[in-house]
């Protein structure tokens, strides 16, 4: 079994042309556990993880695995495993014929074909065709195709969308296990309710830019207390809040103000003569943190 090695991102950047996709990101993906790569849709994962395995050239920095650009990587099947799109493979060939031909082309033995269908559960629809294949088969046969080297590194890009309730459990144990025997295991995702009974570590980006990294309790205690709070002077209540030291932001519903008490929001806006229409207090939960965290609470 190989041993997991370190993805190692150093101060990342992508620009095209006047856009910076990706804005000087660092971090590292160590083995042995699963590391939910999260952010909103256009936050700059996928073209993170293009970088890192040599499909996007960085405008500056490096992506490598235990300091080893995938390029430069002896055996990259045998060290990478990855999987990034679902729809990719020709609708016309089997599952079988596709795993085939990778490993041909990549010297590996014929016999792994059996052995990847086997592990993700497509060993009976093997001599079907791609196009009678559902998005969770595809799903699965993505991670078929990303296991064929017995790798030590798995890299998936949205690995649960398109899979039913079965099969979301089962690739969260499947995961589990991979990480048990020392994989290094980086799943990316928009939502954090996908991931979070799967991953050990949340890297959290937006706008191309690292926001937060840590255990899930870590973020649990992002904005753990806040206050919703409106007015029909809503100016004047922004006014006071900044005066009192508060941060806060505006929602189509009001203005949570964070690590916050709503009596004291309330004391607040009392003693600047400020009348409140809605006050309630908000204790985040993690999904609530992450929300806060990339900036999307309009939806509250």
């Amino acid at each position: 079994m190989p041993d997991g090695v370190t993805i190692e991102f150093t101060n990342v950047t992508k620009r095209f042309g006047s856009v910076e996709a990706v804005s000087d990101l660092s971090f590292t993906v160590e083995p042995g556990q699963i590391t939910g790569f999260l952010g909103p849709n256009g936050a700059g994962k996928t073209t993170t993880l293009r970088m890192l395995l040599g499909l996007v050239t960085p405008t500056s920095g490096t992506a490598t695995f235990g300091g080893v650009a995938y390029r430069d990587l002896p055996s990259p099947l045998g060290t990478v495993g990855a999987a990034l799109e679902a729809a990719s493979f020709h609708p016309g060939r089997t599952a079988a014929d596709h795993l085939r031909i990778y490993a041909q082309a990549a010297a590996l033995p014929r016999a792994r074909v059996a052995v990847v269908l086997e592990q993700v559960g497509l060993e009976g629809y093997a001599n079907r065709r791609v196009a009678g294949y559902s998005l969770g088969m595809r799903q699965r046969l993505g991670l078929a195709y990303a296991l064929l080297g017995d790798p030590s590194v798995l890299v998936l890009d949205e690995p649960i969308n398109g899979l039913d309730p079965e099969g979301i459990r089962w690739i969260r144990l499947f995961l589990r296990q991979l990480a048990a025997e020392g994989r290094t295991v980086l799943v990316s995702s928009h939502l954090l309710s996908e991931v979070q009974q799967s991953v050990d570590e949340v890297v959290i980006i937006a706008h191309g830019k690292l926001i937060h990294r840590g255990t899930l309790a870590s973020l649990d205690m992002v904005d753990s207390k806040q206050v919703i709070v409106d007015s029909p002077n809503r100016d004047g209540l922004g006014w006071a809040l900044q005066a009192a030291g508060y941060a806060f932001r505006s929602l189509r519903g009001g203005v949570i103000v964070d690590n916050a008490e709503a009596t004291e929001i309330g004391r607040i806006a009392f003693a600047a003569g400020i009348a409140l229409s809605s006050l309630s207090q908000k204790h985040a939960g993690l999904e609530d943190s992450f929300l806060a965290l990339v900036g999307e609470e309009g939806a509250l």
